[in-house]
C-alpha cells in the first residue's frame, strides 16, 4: 500500500480522459439512489462507462466476475455483507480489479482498513462530486487517494515508527469491528452468526473479546455502546 504514489484529494497529475477507451465501473451500494447519482455523475465521462449495479455482496462479487470491470466504486455497508470483505474478497480472486470505498463511515477508522485489504483508495460520500471522479482517475492511474487528512496520519504515523496512538475501537480486528457494528444494529447472537456464516460459539467469542478490548463489564454496556457507536457512525 505504501509503495504506491498518493492523491491526496487532489486532481494533480491525473490520467487524461481517453475517449478512444471507455473504462468499465461497477458500482456497489445498498441504497438506490446513491447508485443512480453515482452512475449519472460517471456517466458525464467520456472515458468511464458503468456496466451493472450491486446491492449485495455476493451479486457484487459475481457480477465482478462476469463483466471483469476495471474498478470497483464500493460503499461499506451493503444489503448483505460488506464492503471491507468483499474488498479481501475481490482481492483475491480477481486482483486486477481496482476499487474505491466510497462510504459515509469514519475514515479514521475504516480508511486504512480497506487499502490494507487492498482498495485502490477511500472517499467519504459527503465529498463534492468531482473528488469522486478524482478518486477513479487516480486509481486508475495506478496511484492510492485518500483525502489529505488521512495522507498526513499515514505519514506521522510512519515517522513514528507506526507508534501512534491507537483508540480501543481501532485495535478492534475487521471481524472483531463488524461483529460489533452488528450488535450495534441490534442483532442477536445467533442472528449475528447466522448472518457471517459462523458458529454461535464463535460469536460468543468474539463478543468476549469485544468487552475485553473496549473495557466493558458485561453484556448489557455491550450493547449500550454498540448502539452508540452505531448511532454515530452509521
Amino acid at each position: 500500500m505504501m509503495g504506491l504514489p498518493v492523491a491526496a484529494g487532489g486532481a494533480e497529475n491525473l490520467p487524461s480522459p481517453d475517449v478512444e477507451r471507455q473504462w468499465k465501473i461497477l458500482i456497489v451500494d445498498d441504497h438506490p439512489l446513491v447508485r443512480k447519482g453515482m452512475v449519472t455523475l460517471i456517466s458525464q465521462e467520456p472515458d468511464l462507462k458503468v456496466v451493472g449495479e450491486a446491492a449485495e455482496m455476493q451479486d457484487a462479487a459475481k457480477l465482478a466476475g462476469e463483466l471483469e470491470p476495471d474498478l470497483m466504486v464500493i460503499d461499506i455497508s451493503l444489503r448483505s455483507g460488506n464492503g471491507l470483505e468483499l474488498v479481501k474478497q475481490i482481492t483475491s480472486a480477481n486482483p486486477r480489479i481496482k476499487m474505491l470505498v466510497c462510504s459515509m463511515h469514519d475514515e479514521s477508522l475504516f480508511a486504512e482498513r480497506c487499502l490494507r485489504a487492498g482498495a485502490g483508495g477511500y472517499l467519504n460520500k459527503e465529498a463534492a462530486s468531482d473528488q469522486v471522479i478524482d478518486a477513479i482517475r487516480s486509481i486508475l492511474g495506478g496511484k492510492t487517494f485518500v483525502s489529505p487528512q488521512l495522507a498526513e496520519r499515514l505519514l506521522n504515523r510512519i515517522v513514528a515508527g507506526g507508534n501512534g496512538d491507537v483508540s480501543p475501537i481501532e485495535s478492534l480486528t475487521d471481524r472483531e469491528l463488524e461483529v460489533f457494528g452488528l450488535i450495534g444494529q441490534g442483532l442477536t447472537t445467533r442472528q449475528i452468526a447466522e448472518r457471517l456464516h459462523l458458529s454461535y460459539k464463535t460469536i460468543e467469542s468474539y463478543r468476549e473479546n469485544l468487552k475485553a478490548k473496549l473495557s466493558l463489564r458485561n453484556a448489557a454496556e455491550l450493547n449500550r455502546h454498540a448502539v452508540q457507536w452505531a448511532l454515530e457512525n452509521g
